[in-house]
């Protein structure tokens, strides 16, 4: 999305952005094959807030991660599974979920599929004080 004070690909500093997801799916879609079977798109960043765009092909797996701060996925399109804390959950298209910071999770393709990723990072003090850096400035 390129409009008036914003960047190409949606990374920018500004306090207002608008994207259509159904289009930046369809954009994503257009650069296969990716390595490893997905692909992120980060469209919004500001130091405490992350929006990114993941698109995964059926089969793909984000091996077992974590963020520090809190997130939300919620599913565009396809379904997958979602695994934390011991257990499974299958997100169809319109799913979401939230999980708290530094908690392990992976995420699985059941088929062709697209979520939108959203983290709220803590701030500098508390981010330093945590055990384990996950992804961070």
């Amino acid at each position: 999305m390129t409009k008036e004070g914003f960047t190409e690909g949606g990374t920018m500093q500004q306090d207002f952005a608008q994207f259509d997801l159904a289009r930046e799916v369809i954009d994503s879609e257009r650069t296969k094959p990716w390595q490893n079977g997905h692909t992120a798109k980060t469209l919004f960043k500001k130091a405490d807030f992350r929006m990114v765009l993941i698109c995964m092909e059926k089969g793909s797996i984000l091996k077992e991660h974590h963020a520090d701060g809190t997130i939300s996925v919620q599913v565009l399109k396809g379904s997958i599974l979602f695994i934390a804390q011991g257990e499974t959950h299958t997100l169809q298209t319109i799913s979401v979920v939230a999980l708290g910071g530094s908690i392990k999770h992976q995420v699985e393709g059941l088929e062709d599929s697209a979520f939108l990723l959203t983290i709220s990072w803590p701030d500098e003090q508390k981010l330093l004080q945590m055990k384990h850096r996950g992804y961070g400035r």
